[in-house]
């Protein structure tokens, strides 16, 4: 048997990581750092998005078919072979950026997460290829493989057309928004239905079908808010703009089912946890609500012109939803123990850089100044999240979570 605890605690860890990073690149602004800037964001970024969520992800994943697969051997492999691509990225992105060591152990990584997704795809059996949780799981894997084709596009250009073309930005907010949008946020939900499904939350095919076409459509349409900082055809804004309706509308379905249910949440989760699930679902309908406003020319062309808005944006996505969610998760699964006072920190931390960086644009946006000592706190404001990490993080070290 596989200790997945363990797998989760070294997640944990390269999030405390990328969370320290986070809080160098913002200390840049205040003190003189001897680093390379862009070098620190390229290993933070990679680090938060494939060392945290990609691993916690892909563990609860093997857990909720680990009885049926029961191949412990080949995950095994697959993870320690995943470890040795992140410990590459790590040692290599502060040191030279996107290079020839850099981007050999992105390229790696690459194809580790086409052998997790062959691995699932493969081995899950065919009596469970019906359940609604799958039918998610399974397009957000497919979301995954296809978000690579922004990587696997960026070489090429940089070649023939250079850093300078739009297209090396749109291959970038491509892959971006598959992993964000597709596979994360569908891997997300295929886990919450496997919740709702093990506790006998009958589910109709209809309801099922209306949820899954409007969240992928959703997903698909909603690319085009990502191409409109190039001023394209009012049709992009309208075809983004409808990509979000259709997720609004696959977010009230959810609602529905759940609400409409005979077994309450309350019964599933634990009273902490529902406070979790219900900030998530705040968080996630905020999130929607930004992605609406964004597909209107005058707010696509403010978020392009202040990327402090973007970055406030995307660090919604990842440190709230994404992040919070993931916690949620665990915790319900017993893969760790989170403690209410380092969720708090976690919380305090986020909420004071959302302010700040959303602050720095709003100023950007209506030309008033910064105030006094605005990087420092910022800075410290970001303290607090490996601070809570690093609680988390020692605490399950000594704590008997199981499997």
């Amino acid at each position: 048997m596989i200790k997945l605890n363990r797998h989760i605690q070294i997640a944990l860890g390269y999030f405390f990581l990328a969370a320290s990073l986070g809080v160098l690149l913002r200390s840049f602004y205040a003190i003189k750092i001897p680093l390379n800037y862009d070098y620190i964001v390229h290993t933070h970024s990679h680090i938060a998005l494939l060392g945290w969520v990609y691993l916690v992800l892909t563990t609860l994943i093997f857990k909720i078919y680990a009885r049926k697969i029961d191949k412990y051997k080949e995950y095994r492999a697959i993870f320690w072979f995943t470890q040795l691509t992140l410990v590459g990225m790590l040692l290599t992105f502060p040191f030279q950026g996107y290079a020839v060591f850099s981007i050999i152990f992105s390229t790696l990584f690459l194809f580790a997460s086409y052998w997790f997704t062959w691995f699932i795809m493969k081995n899950v059996p065919r009596e469970l290829r019906t359940t609604n949780y799958y039918k998610c799981i399974n397009a957000a894997l497919w979301y995954m493989v296809f978000s690579s084709i922004g990587p696997w596009m960026l070489g090429a250009i940089m070649v023939s057309l250079g850093q300078e073309s739009i297209w090396y930005r749109m291959s970038i907010y491509f892959y971006l928004h598959f992993q964000y949008n597709g596979w994360m946020i569908m891997a997300l939900l295929g886990l919450f239905f496997y919740v709702l499904e093990q506790h006998r939350i009958i589910i109709s095919n209809v309801q099922f079908k209306r949820f899954f076409w409007s969240i992928n459509l959703g997903i698909l349409l909603t690319f085009f808010l990502s191409t409109l900082w190039t001023k394209p055809n009012i049709i992009f804004n309208v075809l983004g703009g409808v990509g979000d309706v259709f997720q609004i509308l696959s977010f009230a379905i959810l609602l529905e089912i759940v609400l409409k249910s005979r077994i309450k949440l309350t019964d599933i989760f634990s009273r902490f946890q529902y406070q979790l699930l219900k900030t998530v679902a705040l968080m996630l309908g905020i999130k929607m609500m930004l992605q609406l406003l964004t597909s209107l020319p005058y707010y696509a062309n403010l978020a392009a012109t202040y990327l402090d808005f973007t970055v406030g944006y995307l660090h919604w996505t990842f440190l709230g939803v994404m992040s919070i969610g993931l916690f949620l998760l665990l915790d319900f699964f017993k893969l760790i123990y989170l403690s209410k006072i380092s969720y708090m920190l976690y919380l305090i931390g986020f909420a004071i850089t959302e302010v700040l960086i959303f602050y720095k644009g709003i100023a950007a946006w209506q030309g008033f100044s910064m105030f006094d000592g605005y990087f420092e706190t910022l800075a410290i404001g970001s303290f607090f999240i490996p601070l809570a990490l690093i609680l988390m993080l020692l605490f399950n070290m000594k704590s008997k979570t199981k499997d």
